[in-house]
């Protein structure tokens, strides 16, 4: 197994220490995460700083694991730099669907996590490697990354439009499915802008 590379190992260690660091100080948490602009709590800082807020351990567990699972390689791949700029377009492009969502829908609530960089990174490597054969947690059968990622973004779409929970009682919840579906949109982005396209 290759050591993590440093921005990869950085963030993890980063993100744990202010999850520990938000029992503290809960108030951080809410000035830090990304309100909707309606709600008369947005600041500008908040389409970067709401990617270090997690809401339990289970959503920065699965966040820090993907970062390692996707991310390590990618910033090998990469280097520092770009890798940084990647996340930061995965991150910022979910912030901007997000605020769109929460503004179509008249949402109050406060967004967090850094789950629309790793939504990105999970496109990366879908692009990128798309033959290659991973074993997932869930489903734990063998299929080529490619179909991994268009099985995930199909889920992320169709639970964010609600359809999984009209027909089978799925969905709900206070996941922000159209910041993940932003995440691989700004993924999808950066990389076309880095080829020419």
């Amino acid at each position: 197994m290759l050591p993590i590379p440093p921005v990869t190992q950085f963030l993890m260690l980063g993100l744990t220490a202010f999850f520990c660091l938000g029992y503290l100080f809960p108030v951080l948490g809410q000035y830090l995460a990304l309100w909707p602009l309606a709600s008369g709590l947005f600041m500008p800082w908040q389409p970067l700083t709401y990617g270090v807020v997690h809401g339990d351990m289970l959503h920065l567990f699965f966040n820090v694991i993907g970062l390692w699972m996707f991310g390590s390689e990618l910033e090998r791949l990469w280097g520092q730099k770009r890798y940084l700029q990647f996340l930061a377009a995965g991150l910022l492009v979910a912030a901007g669907v997000q605020l769109l969502f929460t503004a179509r829908v008249g949402s109050p609530a406060p967004t967090g996590g850094a789950s629309g960089a790793l939504f990105a990174l999970l496109l990366a490597c879908g692009m990128l490697f798309p033959h290659r054969v991973i074993v997932p947690l869930f489903p734990p059968i063998p299929m080529k990354m490619r179909t991994f990622v268009i099985i995930f973004g199909t889920l992320e779409l169709l639970l964010g439009t609600g359809l999984l929970n009209s027909f089978f009682g799925l969905g709900g919840g206070n996941v922000a499915h159209f910041a993940h579906l932003g995440g691989m949109l700004g993924g999808w982005l950066m990389i076309r802008y880095w080829r020419g396209e």
